[in-house]
């Protein structure tokens, strides 16, 4: 820890089932309440039970975009937390674990907490999370009483488990207390803690709290890791705003029922992973075809298959762009951060509604299962865009449901609605709906509907929401990336600005269509860009060389990938690392030196330089 805004990175280890997870979550949850930023991550097996799982929090008197790289406290609730975390730790860090397990005797730093005699004289097998939960407690200073409330609200409704999680909890808070009274290593000045409104909130949460503001009234899905809880936040609210989830039999019924409901009026919505959305295709092309507006959330995995089902990846981008037989347009998003993901759902129902298509926004499981600090979401930059429906004189016999249009929108009527009447199916139509095989009216009608994306991407010219762009504008060097990378790259480039160094970054929030203005004069002044992405193959980095070859070949912009496919998030010092290596290696094909970029190289120089002097590293900062 280290400079003005001080963090703590706190990560836990323990067996699935014995509640790892559930302790991460609530000491978050008492972090924040007691006024700190928070960004967390989780990972755990895919098995139900058993396997190793690990939850990381990092904790701030400021925002924190990052989990962190190394953790400055590791709880070890298990031997195998141990063994797994202890090569991933700084050289200050402390050590809580359990009394049984055995760490080597040249760690000093080590805190041994009685977690299972405790539990075991409460006959409670349960409750060891909530011994560590309460040493934790006294460890960073946080009120006892605030974390009573916040367990009796997480266990409320589980009256016969509540007082003995209450007493496990008493017991490790006690404990800690007596044994060790001094000061903990690791503490943050709460009284200097942030104290305007904040929430915490989860990646999840705000896509289903954007869904229900963008006016979602129909949910149809199937669970799927780890897309689930995104439905499991709608199930608990949808019903309050008038609106129905149905919980279906598999992927290809709950496109095709979100499909219904939109056709009947309703705005509505579905969410899956990547084999998921591998069903939903066929249904996509159908929205397409029949220019039915939907809402798609993918919540990426790791692939190919079942793949790594609980892990982070990026992979699944081609799909979301093009995967489907034919020319089926969409739209899709791709938020940044948990604040944006409620935003983004926004979005995507004012598109979808306005444009008759369908929109795929996806996230990716270290984003959706994060919980984030945010402040309390405004309104959103613009209204919400309403669906075109039919003037009285556009009804009747004469009604033109697929009417051409400059822009290929088309009156859109729903059930009910007097002289509204239409046909809608797969199969290519005219005007009507009427099933037409002509050449000519196919070449028009795929036209029309591909027009929307341009029309679309005319509209969204205006929009802040189609891109995010920070850091040295004009700078020589930058960063082009999407999504959930965005927090590891911003802290990245900070400490690379600190260094004398300036360098550039822009994330694009619409991957289709893509803000080409915006893209055009980031590039216009850039040497070298780096790409990074968890995905093996480098998806996005292709799509940019495919895309602007022409302006990159005119300007002379290299193009460097970072690729990353483990099934966890890229830390800050893997995107710094890369940067600079991209740098050095501009270096040596530019023979003359001059100005601003020889000041750049002479800083890079500097750097290697005192890497090459280091022997030991400190905490995260």
């Amino acid at each position: 820890m280290q400079g003005i805004d001080p963090t703590v990175v706190v990560r836990v280890g323990g067996e699935g089932g014995e509640g790892t997870i559930t302790l991460g979550d609530l000491f978050t949850r008492i972090a924040a309440r007691a006024g700190l930023e928070i960004y967390s991550f989780q990972t755990y097996p895919a098995e139900i039970r058993g396997g190793q799982v690990m939850y990381q929090a990092r904790l701030g008197i400021r925002r924190v975009m990052t989990e962190g790289d190394e953790a400055d406290v590791l709880v070890a609730m298990n031997q195998q937390a141990w063994i797994d975390e202890h090569e991933d730790l700084c050289a200050q860090a402390v050590i809580v674990h359990d009394a049984t397990v055995s760490i080597p005797s040249d760690v000093h730093a080590r805190f041994p907490i009685p977690a299972e005699k405790a539990i075991q004289e409460l006959n409670w097998p349960m409750g060891k999370n909530f011994v560590f939960l309460g040493a934790l407690t006294w460890f960073f200073r946080f009120d006892s009483e605030l974390a009573e409330g916040l367990i009796r609200q997480r266990m409320g409704r589980h009256p016969e488990s509540l007082e003995k999680n209450l007493e496990a909890f008493r017991r490790g808070y006690r404990y800690a207390r007596e044994t060790y009274p001094e000061p903990f290593p690791f503490t943050l000045p709460l009284a200097d803690a942030v104290r305007e409104e904040r929430i915490l909130l989860s990646g999840a949460d705000a896509m289903a709290l954007g869904a229900l503001a963008g006016g979602c009234k129909f949910y149809a899905g199937y669970p799927i890791t780890p897309a689930t809880p995104v439905m499991e936040s709608l199930a608990r609210y949808l019903p309050q705003f008038g609106g129905t989830l149905v919980q279906v039999e598999d992927e290809i019924a709950a496109i095709n029922m979100a499909i219904g409901a939109s056709y009947a009026g309703q705005l509505a919505m579905t969410a899956t992973s990547g084999p998921g959305l591998s069903l939903m295709v066929e249904g996509l092309g159908l929205a397409s075809m029949a220019e039915i507006p939907l809402v798609l959330v993918n919540v990426q995995r790791a692939g190919p298959s079942t793949g790594l089902p609980t892990k982070t990846s990026q992979g699944d981008l081609f799909l979301a762009l093009y995967g489907g037989h034919g020319d089926a347009p969409r739209f899709v998003l791709a938020p940044d951060s948990v604040k944006d993901c409620y935003f983004q759902m926004i979005y995507a129902f004012s598109l979808a509604e306005r444009f008759q298509m369908p929109v795929i926004v996806l996230s990716d499981q270290a984003m959706a299962a994060r919980q984030e600090t945010t402040p309390l979401p405004g309104d959103p930059w613009n209204g919400p865009l309403q669906r075109l429906v039919p003037t009285p004189d556009q009804l009747g016999e004469d009604y033109q449901r697929y009417a051409y249009t400059v822009d290929g929108i088309s009156p859109m009527s729903h059930p009910g609605m007097p002289g509204g009447m239409y046909l809608s199916e797969s199969l290519e139509h005219d005007v009507y709906g009427h099933p037409n095989q002509k050449p000519e009216t196919h070449q028009r009608m795929m036209q029309k509907r591909a027009s929307k994306v341009e029309a679309a991407r005319r509209m969204l010219a205006d929009w802040p929401m189609t891109s995010r762009r920070w850091g040295d504008r004009g700078a020589p060097f930058g960063i082009v990336g999407w999504g959930s990378t965005r927090g590891a790259v911003r802290e990245a480039m900070g400490t690379i600005h600190a260094q004398g160094i300036p360098i550039e970054a822009i994330y694009p929030h619409t991957l289709l269509p893509m803000p080409d203005q915006a893209m055009a004069d980031f590039l216009a002044t850039k040497r070298a860009i780096l790409v990074p992405e968890l995905n093996f193959s480098g998806q996005f980095g292709r799509m940019i060389e495919h895309r602007y070859y022409r302006q990159l070949d005119e300007l002379g912009v290299h193009i460097y990938q970072h690729k990353k496919e483990q099934g966890v998030p890229f830390k800050v010092r893997e995107i710094y690392d890369a940067a600079i290596d991209m740098i050095s290696q501009e270096h040596h094909l530019w023979t003359r030196e001059q100005g601003e970029l020889a000041r750049i190289f002479d800083a890079v120089r500097r750097i290697h330089n005192a890497a090459a002097d280091q022997d030991g590293g400190g905490c995260d900062a």
